[in-house]
């Protein structure tokens, strides 16, 4: 199962956060018994590790953050690991692109862009120094401070935060990132489902993802893949299943799941009606 992790701390009880326009604060304390899980957002978030050590795995490459390091996390499909020798705590910013954008009309005339495309990948690790640590420190203690927190005064800290990225040069592919976000209404449908047809998500949350209503989602999509979307995850799936079976040692369960989809039984026989045989089968019959 993949976990709509914006949703889930939005709507949690137990969890410390602060809730404002566009923009959720959580302070997370991962428990040790979850180890690996795969969760995805519509939301970017920013990611600043107080204790503890984690893996956060983009099709890209693996990222690992401990103590002190922060990450900037696109809309996107992650794989994440937990390690047992320290306790993880989290502290988690969703900030919306519609604040971004807001953000950069407030403060363009005082950062610097770059005339180059923006970076592909789906993870940017942020520099933290000294000011950049005492900002997310004192947020971490406004959380901790009895009573209701001044929204506005929330705000500034986001602003804060961003503002103090974007002056540093070593975010540069951050800050490109950012810029195209002002040119972009709704994210490339074909780079959304090239990057995420193999996780189990429902045709709601490929919309969201892709900043779109259900309906203008399908609509969209037809016109792009010229094909339904059911149809084509069903085919992408299947396609990558393949690979995975010719290219790696994953057991059929693993792959099912790999792949996206929910149960082995269903795998197989999809497998089975577009290749001939089922996946153990293929995988003999292929590599001998």
């Amino acid at each position: 199962m993949t976990i709509d992790v914006h949703k889930y701390f939005l709507r949690h009880p137990k969890f410390n956060k602060l809730i404002g326009n566009d923009y959720l604060f959580v302070e997370y304390k991962c428990p040790l018994e979850v180890e690996n899980f795969k969760l995805w957002t519509d939301t970017p978030i920013l990611n600043y590790v107080i204790s503890g050590k984690k893996d956060w795995t983009a099709l890209e490459k693996k990222y690992t953050v401990h103590q002190g390091d922060a990450l900037f996390i696109k809309p996107g499909v992650y794989n994440t690991r937990q390690y047992f020798e320290d306790d993880y705590c989290v502290m988690l910013f969703f900030i919306s692109e519609d604040f971004i954008r807001r953000f950069l009309k407030q403060y363009e005339h005082a950062i610097t862009f770059r005339d180059s495309e923006p970076s592909e990948q789906q993870i940017f690790t942020i520099e933290v120094q000294d000011t950049l640590n005492a900002l997310f420190l004192s947020v971490f203690n406004y959380m901790n401070q009895a009573g209701n927190l001044p929204k506005d005064l929330i705000e500034m800290k986001f602003n804060e935060l961003l503002f103090n990225m974007a002056l540093n040069p070593a975010n540069r592919d951050l800050i490109d990132y950012f810029r195209s976000l002002q040119h972009v209404d709704r994210v490339d449908l074909k780079t959304i489902m090239m990057k995420n047809f193999h996780c189990d998500l429902k045709l709601e949350a490929f919309a969201q993802l892709s900043g779109r209503s259900l309906s203008t989602f399908k609509r969209d999509f037809k016109a792009t893949f010229h094909e339904n979307p059911g149809k084509w995850l069903i085919r992408k799936r299947l396609e990558y299943a393949k690979t995975l079976l010719i290219t790696t040692d994953l057991n059929i369960n693993e792959i099912c799941f790999e792949s996206g989809f929910k149960n082995v039984s269903h795998f197989n026989h999809s497998f089975k009606q577009k290749f001939n045989y089922p996946p153990n089968q293929f995988r003999k019959h292929v590599l001998g």
